[in-house]
């Protein structure tokens, strides 16, 4: 089976495990990947549900690893293959110097990436009538998992450690939406700067569009080498429907911030993240990634899974073949406009676990750029 079918199908059916101690520590809820655990295949390092319902009647099975974290993957019995999960990385067992676990500070991605939520709170959340539906932000921390603030000392303390002890080689910050105009990017700025002057990583920040364009130059200066703002969903309808919140921020709003941002960190490093499956037609997201691709937006684009406690828990995963029709032609796409996973320098698009996107890229670049 082709690596990218292999991804697209895991990410949409999830996995069962053997032994669910494996690897490195899944987590529930919280900002995503959530209720995923990472596994190496191919040499490509993907996020795949592990407690998610479609998860525990997953035609795959993974077995128990050896001691060197190596595994079979098998479905309806046939083994395809061999795979691995990371090891739990070694800076969990520290905790900051005000005695709070690493882990609750900044989390393991993928293979080699650091991630934090700085604020584990947002304004959107608050209420069930504005919260994203998909979103589980609250949920790690009601369970005593993380802390509401992250403050820019344990973050670059962590940042220091995750590298020196694990090769950790770039960093996610993201946040709830805090209230005021900046939506984040001061205190994401302000985190940029601190972990800079403890250790040379990039950095992406992620964050809704501020009101004040200049945000992003500030951002920048601060040290952040990538920007995220996500858009999940492409139509106004859908996002009305799925984030009432968030959707105040119109898709005109985020294209203005899209084409101020992108003179200022770099055609490819500004990205926004897009959830097929949650009511946008294959032919409305490739519209939507078509006008990002030519502004110089890299749109990542990853299987909906839904999270157990939220609104859509019960909400179903598109299907391979629905998550090959979009990110086939749109690996041709960007590849066509110079925009390529291998040149972003930080963020969910140099990591890529999310999605089969970067397999499809490796494999279009193989053909000529031809999808």
């Amino acid at each position: 089976m082709p690596t990218e079918r292999l991804i697209n199908e895991l990410q949409s059916y999830g996995v069962r495990l053997v032994d669910p101690r494996a690897g490195a520590d899944s987590r529930r809820g919280g900002a995503g990947p959530s209720d995923h655990k990472a596994i190496t295949i191919d040499g490509m390092t993907v996020m795949v549900p592990v407690h998610t319902a479609p998860a525990f009647e997953s035609p795959y099975l993974v077995e128990k690893p050896d001691a060197y974290g190596r595994s079979r993957i098998s479905r309806d019995g046939l083994v395809l293959g061999e795979v691995s999960f990371p090891l739990q990385p070694k800076f969990y067992g520290l905790s900051t110097a005000d005695g709070v676990p690493y882990s609750k500070i900044a989390v393991l991605h993928g293979r080699d990436v650091l991630a934090t939520t700085v604020l584990q709170t947002c304004i959107r959340y608050q209420s069930r009538t504005k919260t994203c539906q998909f979103c589980a932000i609250g949920q790690s921390l009601a369970a005593g998992r993380t802390i509401a603030h992250k403050t820019p000392a344990q973050l670059a303390e962590v940042a220091k450690a995750a590298v020196e002890l694990d090769g950790v080689r770039h960093m996610v910050m993201t946040t709830g939406t805090p209230p005021g105009k900046d939506r984040g990017a001061k205190i994401l700025a302000e985190s940029a700067a601190a972990v800079k002057a403890a250790v040379d990583l990039p950095i992406q920040v992620q964050c809704e569009p501020p009101d004040d364009d200049a945000w992003f130059a500030r951002m920048s200066e601060a040290g952040a080498d990538a920007l995220g703002m996500h858009l999940e969903a492409v139509t106004e309808p859908v996002r009305a429907r799925i984030m009432p919140g968030k959707a105040q921020v119109s898709v005109a709003r985020y294209f203005e911030a899209f084409e101020a941002a992108v003179p200022v960190f770099g055609r490819g490093q500004v990205s926004t993240y897009i959830l097929a499956g949650l009511g946008d037609t294959r032919e409305e997201i490739l519209d939507v990634c078509d006008r990002l691709t030519r502004i110089g937006v890299y749109p990542f684009v990853v299987p909906f899974v839904p999270i157990s406690g939220t609104p859509l828990e019960s909400h179903p995963t598109p299907s391979p073949a629905f998550m090959n029709a979009i990110l086939g032609p749109l690996s041709g796409m960007m590849i066509a406009r110079g925009l390529k996973a291998i040149d972003v320098k930080a963020g969910c698009a140099k990591c890529g676990a999310c999605s089969a996107l970067s397999t499809y890229e490796r494999q279009a670049l193989g053909q000529g750029g031809c999808s």
